[in-house]
C-alpha cells in the first residue's frame, strides 16, 4: 500500500475488476493511449496476468488501483527492469482536474526512489499535456526519444 495525503494506492485485486471498469468506462480516456473500455470479464483476466507477473526474471510488474475516500478512481503501475521503472497512471474522468494524478504519480515516485530505484522513465502521447504537466510534476524531463509515438521522459 501507499498512501498520500488524500489517496491510497492498494495493490491490485481481481475482485477489483468491477469496480475499475466503471472508472475505466469512457471512450475518452483512450484518445492517446488507444483502445477502448475494457469489459469486466477483460478486466479480470488482465489483472490476473498482472498478479501473476511477467516470465521475465529480471522484471517486476507492480500495479495499484487508487482509492479517494471510498471510491476507487484510477491506477498506477510501474514496470521495474534492472534499476528502471517505466511508471503509467490515469485517472478516471470524474476525477480528472483535481490533481489526484499527481499526487498518485508522486506517490509512487516517491516510493520507488524508497527501493532504490535508480531511473524512472514514463512514455507520454506529445499532445497529451495533462499528463506531460503530472511528469514534470513529478521530477521527469522530456527528451529527444520517441517511441512508439510518444515522447521519453525520464529523470
Amino acid at each position: 500500500m501507499i498512501a498520500t495525503d488524500r489517496l491510497t494506492m492498494l495493490p491490485l485485486e481481481v475482485e477489483y475488476a468491477g469496480a475499475m471498469a466503471e472508472v475505466l468506462a469512457d471512450p475518452g480516456l483512450y484518445t492517446f493511449t488507444g483502445g477502448e473500455p475494457p469489459a469486466v470479464d477483460e478486466l479480470e483476466a488482465r489483472y490476473r496476468r498482472q498478479i501473476t507477473g511477467p516470465d521475465r526474471e529480471d522484471e517486476q510488474w507492480l500495479n495499484w488501483v487508487i482509492q479517494h475516500d471510498d471510491d476507487l478512481i484510477g491506477y498506477v503501475q510501474a514496470t521495474i527492469t534492472g534499476g528502471t521503472a517505466e511508471i503509467a497512471w490515469v485517472i478516471g474522468t470524474a476525477w480528472q482536474g483535481r490533481g489526484f494524478a499527481k499526487e498518485a504519480a508522486q506517490g509512487l515516485v516517491t516510493w520507488l526512489r524508497a527501493q532504490n530505484v535508480d531511473r524512472i522513465i514514463a512514455h507520454v502521447h506529445p499532445d497529451h499535456t495533462a499528463s506531460a504537466a503530472v511528469a514534470a510534476a513529478v521530477g521527469l524531463a522530456r527528451t529527444d526519444v520517441v517511441e512508439d509515438g510518444e515522447d521519453l521522459w525520464s529523470t
